[in-house]
This record gives C-alpha cells, structure tokens and sequence, in this order.
C-alpha cells in the first residue's frame, strides 16, 4: 500500500496502479523456452500455445492493481456465521488480496462460504468496474505481511466481468439503446424538417443537413468497423522511436512500456530520441536503458534498446526522423514520450499491414490520466468516440486522415520516401514545427492507404488544467486548418464515400462558428425567435455521444460528453476564428520550443518599446 500512496502523491494526475511484476520486462517472450507465455500468464481455456487472442484476455482477467479498499467479510466457519472488516490491497477481475488479522485468516481458510462487500472507486480499476460489489469468494492462499497483519487471497466464484455484466450491464445496454434509436430518430426528424423548410433559408438548412449527414454516417460506419484478428505467423520487423522533449516525469514508464512487448525478440528493437531536453530526461532516459542492460540481459536489450541525444532542440520531426534513419526493421512505430503502450499494442498495430498497399496505421489512445479531475474525464470520453467511432469510419473505407502521435505504424521506406518534404515542409512561408502526424498522414494517403486498429492501445497523459488544454487544443485546430486544405487537394480521388465525408467534415467545423452566431445571435435579435430547434439539435448531439461511450464503454464517465460538447460550443468553437487568422503560426504553447522562445523574444521587444 506504501507503493500505492507513493505513486498517487508524486504525481498530481490520478493513474491506474497496475501491481508491478518482479520480472520488469514479465511480457517479453522467454527465448530460451524455459517458461512459455501461457505458464507465466497462467492462461485458461486453451491448449494451442500460439492462441494469441486467448493470451490476451487471459493477461487482462489477471492484471492486478493496487487499491485501498473497505471489504466486509461474511462467511461460515465451523457452522458458525461471521462477519469482519479487511482491507483489500490489490484486485484483479478475478479476485482479490485482503489484509486481516491472523485470527480471521485462519477461519477463512476452513470457511464453507464466503461473501465479500466493497466498492470499486473510479479509477482504481479500468473503466467500466466502477460500482458497488457482493460477490462470493473463496480462500486461495495465505501470506504473512508486516505490523502483526495477514494477507489473505481469495479468487471470486464469477469474475467481476461477468458480475457486472449479470448485475449492471444489462440495464445499461437497454438504456443506451434505447437513447440511440430515440435521439437518431429526432435528429432525421428534424432534418426532415429542414428539407421542408429549405426555400426559405438555403445556406442555413443546407449546413444543418450536412452537419447531420456527416455526424450520423460517421456514427453508422464507425458500427461496422471490425480490427483485423491477430495471425501469430505473421510478425514483421519493428523498430519503435520515441522523440523525447522535456518529459522527465513519463520517459522511464514509456520506455518499459516500449520494450516490454509480447513480440519476438529478434524483430522488435527501440529507439529513444531526447530532443536536447532542458530537465533530466536524458539523465532518465541513459538511467533505465542501463539498468535493463544489466539485468535484463537475457533479453538482448543491448542489442534492441538505443538511446541518441540530439545536440541542440530541432524539434520532433528531426527527432523522429533520425530514429526513423537508425531502425533496422521495416515498420516504424512512433510513440509520444508521455503515451504508455499495452503489452500486446505491437502484435496488433502490425496486423494490417498484410495488405501490401497499407502505408500506415494508428493505434487506439486512451486516456491514461482519466480520473484526475473534470477536465481529463472530459476528454476521455472526447477520445474514445474520436479513435473508436470518428477513426473507425474513416478506417472502413483506408483512409484514416490522422496516425495519431500516441501510437502509429508506417511503412520505414515510404517515411524515408517523403522525409525530405516533410522536414522542410513550408506553408505560407513559416516552417510547420506541429503537426506532424497529420502532415505525414498526408504523405502517405497521397498514394497509399491507411487505417486504424482498435485493438492496438496505448494510454497518453492529457492535460489537466484548462490553460494548457486550451494551448493544446489551439495548436491543432491550426494543424488541422493547414493540413486539411492539402488534403482537399488529393482526397477526391478516394473512395466517394470517404471523399464525401471528409470534405464534409471539413465544411461542418469550419463554418460551425458563423452557424451559431447565426442561430443564437442574428435570428433572436431580428426575428424574434427563439432559438429553441437549434439548442435541441446541439443537446441531441451531446446525448448521442454520451450514449455511444456508455453503450460501449459502460462507463461513469459517459456524462461528461455532455459536458464536452457544452464546452465546445461555448468554449472551443470560437478557437477556430482565431486559427483561420493565425494557422500559418509555428509556435507550440505547451513547451517551450525555439519558435516558442522566439515568439516570446519578441513580446519582450515588444513591451520594450512601449515602455
């Protein structure tokens, strides 16, 4: 528990505490055959020891995290009916380690029945376990432990999955579903209603029938997206390259995490890139690589895990480049130095890359950091519906329009192909410094296509004040300004569908500014009206978002759609003015890059001359 409060106290965001593992890299395959991953994992259900899929359910049923939980033990011992309080210490989705007295621990291990009590707070277990719990239990194992305590372990007679599922799920899904079929019918409603009232505003309806089209369609195909399953013969060479830039505090968590892969040995190796960071990074990059060199040894990281610091901050495209430059494999992976890759991420990102003409693939992002505060739940719900709906549709048809920065694959020779360009890629006379998964997404949707792969997860730290989340968000509306108008310039050879549907997802958020101005400022002001079909329209928008992340995700967090698309409106929506001026800016916001100091030189000057 000691551990658990270390964590959470150094840190201001709240993560998941996933219990640690004696063996640092416990996933990598053993590759001398002393011990498979199924013993390890101690995996059920299965015989093949190839049967990927089935490792990785299993490893996800067993993951344990620690926690700090109130249990209430009722069980029968020697004919007698009991009842105690313990102190759960870590938990997985199959059962639970308890703190009790000596006394306790021996009558649960004659006890003919067992019940346990507590409640799962948010955040000390993935999404979707959050709720109160009366489970049946019973005693595995027994461990001594310090201050005159025992710790018991227990294994749950059903796993928490299927509890919740037998207890919550079902309501859940029937309510979700329920919303879906309701809020879809009156948004085609009220489109109906717009195609009979199109004569007297043209522009107006025709905005609101396309906006509807875009979001609906995207909704629509998102549901038929499938992940390309797992063929265990098929594993490419891998090289993953990590920019670091001023990320002391996460650089060590994703380098495991990089390195810690279920992946053959021989085919996966791992470059760190620092940017010449003004923190420690380099110090804590140099400290880990060397301590898994020495004792991790068996896994050859001598020969898989690189390290490189740039001279002077070039900024992370150089940084990525020069990784790319280094690698070995045919496919590189980019992975941000604050995103923290799952054990099977590789395995999967690869998957569909079996189609020849496939240039690059992004990864699922979760957020990582979700339960800190209001602000970072909000986003959580914002990715899951932008990776797993948004990319997801764009994924059907090969062309997925963001490799988002957390996690994406490409093809090493068409990187290296269109290095050049993308280095020194100019728009309107500044250097584009952001943006650079998008801008390399351009280069290889050009010729190429592109795709996402659900099943390949990473979790990123978001922010969590409002002040650099505003910075952030500002940031990629201009990439997304800049990189958008190039795409429009090749997208109408795609498929039609998903030429369509970008060049309407273009339009929707571009003119959304002037639409709402429109309909809450101009209309009540000189028609007298209120605006009330149009804040419905806004409402059902959230809800339909809301509904899709409990249906799916079964989360508590499923409110805070609602939240996020207020804040857009109110908020976020009117960053997008501002870009249209400014999108040919260089500068990051969040960190302070060269552009950023030369941008922050010249307030100085400024300010200067006015004294």
């Amino acid at each position: 528990m000691e551990l658990l409060r270390q964590e959470n106290k150094k840190k201001e965001d709240i993560l998941l505490v996933v219990k640690p593992d004696r063996r640092p890299l416990s996933k990598v395959p053993d590759q001398e055959g002393l011990r498979s991953n199924v013993d390890r994992r101690r995996a059920k259900g299965y015989k093949k020891l190839n049967d990927v899929a089935k490792l990785i359910e299993s490893e996800a049923l067993g993951r344990r995290y620690l926690v700090d939980y109130d249990v209430i033990i009722n069980y029968v011992a020697a004919g007698k009916r009991m009842k105690c309080r313990a102190k759960g210490i870590d938990i997985s989705t199959t059962g639970m380690l308890l703190e009790v007295s000596p006394a306790v621990a021996q009558d649960l291990q004659k006890a003919t029945k067992m019940q346990l009590k507590f409640t799962i707070e948010p955040g000390s277990m993935p999404e979707g376990y959050e709720m109160k719990v009366n489970i049946a239990a019973r005693y595995i194992r027994l461990a001594a432990a310090a201050d005159g305590k025992t710790q018991c372990g227990v294994e749950f007679i059903e796993s928490l999955a299927q509890y919740a599922t037998r207890r919550k799920n079902w309501y859940i899904l029937s309510v979700a579903a329920f919303f879906l079929f309701f809020i879809t019918g009156c948004i085609m409603l009220m489109r109906a209603e717009s195609i009979l009232y199109f004569k007297f505003n043209k522009v107006l309806y025709t905005y609101s029938i396309i906006a509807a089209t875009f979001l609906l369609t995207r909704y629509l195909f998102g549901s038929f997206y499938r992940p390309i399953p797992i063929d265990t013969d098929f594993t490419p060479g891998v090289t993953i390259v990590v920019p670091c830039f001023n990320e002391e505090q996460w650089i060590q968590k994703t380098i495991l995490s990089c390195i810690n892969q279920d992946y053959p040995i021989n085919k996966l190796e791992v470059i760190i890139v620092d940017d010449c960071s003004s923190d420690r990074s380099w110090e804590k990059i140099q400290e880990i690589a060397e301590e898994l060199k020495v004792k991790e040894q068996r896994y050859d990281i001598e020969n898989r895990l690189f390290y490189v610091h740039q001279e002077k901050n070039a900024g992370k495209r150089h940084a990525l480049a020069r990784g790319t430059l280094m690698a070995k494999h045919e496919l590189v992976v980019f992975v941000d130095s604050d995103s923290f890759l799952d054990p099977f991420a590789i395995r999967n990102v690869v998957q569909p890359f079996k189609d020849t003409k496939m240039g690059g693939v992004s990864g699922r992002t979760d957020v990582a950091n979700t339960y800190t505060n209001a602000l970072t739940k909000m986003q959580a719900v914002r990715y899951f519906i932008a990776f797993r709906i948004m990319k997801a549709a764009e994924s059907y048809f090969d062309t997925v329009t963001c490799l988002s920065g957390p996690l994406s694959c490409y093809r090493k020779d068409l990187v290296v192909k269109y290095m050049k360009a993308w280095l020194n890629q100019r728009f309107l006379g500044e250097k584009a410094t952001f943006g650079d998964d998008r801008s390399m997404t351009n280069f290889i949707l050009r010729k190429n296509r592109t795709g996402y792969q659900d099943t390949a997860i990473c979790s990123t730290i978001v922010p969590n004040k409002y002040e650099t989340f505003l910075k952030q968000q500002m940031r990629w509306k201009r990439s997304w300004l800049r990189e958008s108008l190039i795409a429009a310039r090749f997208m109408w050879k795609k498929e039609p569908f998903a030429a369509l549907s970008f060049y309407m997802g273009v339009l929707v958020p571009f003119l959304a500014p002037v639409i709402v101005l429109y309909n809450l400022i101009y209309v009540p002001l000189m028609h007298r009206v209120f605006p009330l079909t149009f804040i419905i329209g806004i409402g059902l928008m959230a809800l339909l978002m809301s509904m899709v992340q409990l249906l799916l995700r079964k989360s508590s967090t499923w409110i805070f759609g609602l939240w996020f698309c207020l804040y857009y409106e109110a908020v976020l929506l009117w960053q997008m003015p501002i870009a249209w001026f400014t999108f040919w800016k260089s500068t990051w916001g969040t960190r302070m890059t060269p552009a950023d100091l030369v941008e922050l030189l010249k307030k100085k000057r400024r300010k200067q001359q006015r004294a």
